[in-house]
């Protein structure tokens, strides 16, 4: 589509030409199965290794320590309940927050029915995690810490390192799980200084196709695989590799380009849009301080979230009133925020990618005037 401006690359972004140029050549040229022993195998196969070379080099991990998947919520999936029922007979705790995606939420509420013991820590009214939280609630029978870098509804950065070192400190036999779906490729990452165990993440949050992710495993960490057959992904993951998503995966990492540069674009771009938005009086911004530019959550307090979605919707402006995944639900992560309700019901969540501009911004606020003025305001 031409002419739009697309504020909701945290649900999804638009798939960038890298990878579809390598979905398609791997779609036409290599479309061996890459456990064949022939060349076209061969081929297959020597594309998934060199996707999983540049996924590691951007994290700073090893490529024998990244997995494929489908995507964040299977890659969750598999780091909550493989972790928890590897560790099951050194503890019983598993610690996380009231404001992670559903698919670390529900993983952990099954295992709750299961007799787990949760403990699940509430955000501050900023929507910030409070370290001290996560140090109380991590004891010596804690075997695993879910806690997401990136909060995908408010851009919450979230204390990771700060639960590694519960975890030391506490000497409990925890994995550390961090989601980083809204956070890879949008900022550095170095899986030795994050200290998680764990990682997941997906294509289609940076501009490559859905459908895949990868998981990053630290080296000698064990857990239970997920998915059970012919032993692809070193017996972790069976099943086909998806070689033209893997392709594609590989394409849009190897088009960020430097995530440092456009780290400081994306913040100049927020801070102009809350500038803006605090000059005119616009709306009331509940993303805090301190979290990744690429989220910022407003509230246009009197105008109700959906009215006003599909009032920009007809200006072929595109935003979301909350996680995509809520499918126009309330916010859960605002209301863990405690706040009052005309702010939840008025919400909207702008997200940025290293493509929008300055006027993007601009028409979207201009339209967001535009529709106080015409709106019938609902108290």
């Amino acid at each position: 589509m031409e002419n739009i401006v697309y504020l909701d690359n945290s649900a999804t972004t638009p798939v960038c030409s890298e990878a579809i140029l390598e979905i398609n050549s791997a779609l036409k040229s290599d479309f061996g199965n890459p456990s064949s022993l022939h060349f076209l195998g061969f081929n297959a196969e020597k594309r998934v290794t060199a996707a999983r070379e540049a996924i590691a080099k951007t994290i700073n991990a090893s490529p024998e320590e990244i997995y494929f998947t489908s995507g964040g919520t299977e890659g969750n999936n598999t780091a909550i309940f493989g972790a928890a029922y590897a560790r099951k007979k050194r503890g019983n705790r598993i610690v996380t927050t009231v404001i992670e995606h559903p698919s670390v939420l529900e993983p952990v509420k099954r295992l709750e029915s299961e007799g787990f013991e949760v403990i699940r820590i509430r955000p501050q009214s900023d929507g910030a995690i409070d370290e001290k939280s996560i140090f109380e609630a991590i004891n010596d029978k804690t075997i695993l810490v879910s806690i997401m870098l990136v909060n995908n509804e408010t851009g919450a950065i979230l204390p990771v390192a700060a639960a590694k070192e519960a975890i030391e400190r506490k000497n409990a036999p925890a994995i550390l799980h961090c989601d980083c779906v809204q956070a890879f490729g949008k900022t550095p990452i170095n899986v030795n200084t994050l200290g998680a165990d764990i990682i997941t993440a997906s294509a289609h949050k940076i501009h490559g196709p859905k459908g895949v992710g990868f998981m990053y495993i630290k080296k000698g960490v064990t857990i239970k695989p997920l998915l059970l057959g012919g032993g692809q992904e070193s017996g972790f993951r069976s099943g086909t590799e998806a070689v033209p998503q893997i392709c594609g995966l590989y394409g849009a990492v190897r088009a960020l380009g430097d995530i440092g540069e456009n780290l400081k674009s994306v913040t100049a771009l927020r801070d102009y849009a809350i500038n803006r938005i605090k000059e005119e009086n616009t709306a009331v911004i509940n993303s805090p301080k301190g979290a990744l530019p690429f989220v910022l959550n407003i509230s246009v307090e009197g105008w109700r979230s959906e009215t006003l979605l599909h009032f920009l919707e007809r200006e072929n402006i595109f935003v979301s009133s909350g996680s995509a995944c809520a499918k126009g639900k309330g916010s859960y992560v605002l209301n863990e925020m405690k706040l009052p309700r005309s702010r939840v019901d008025s919400a909207l969540r702008i997200s940025f990618s290293r493509f929008n501009t300055f006027e993007d911004i601009d028409k979207l606020l201009t339209e967001i005037i535009k529709a106080k003025s015409v709106l019938r305001k609902v108290n």
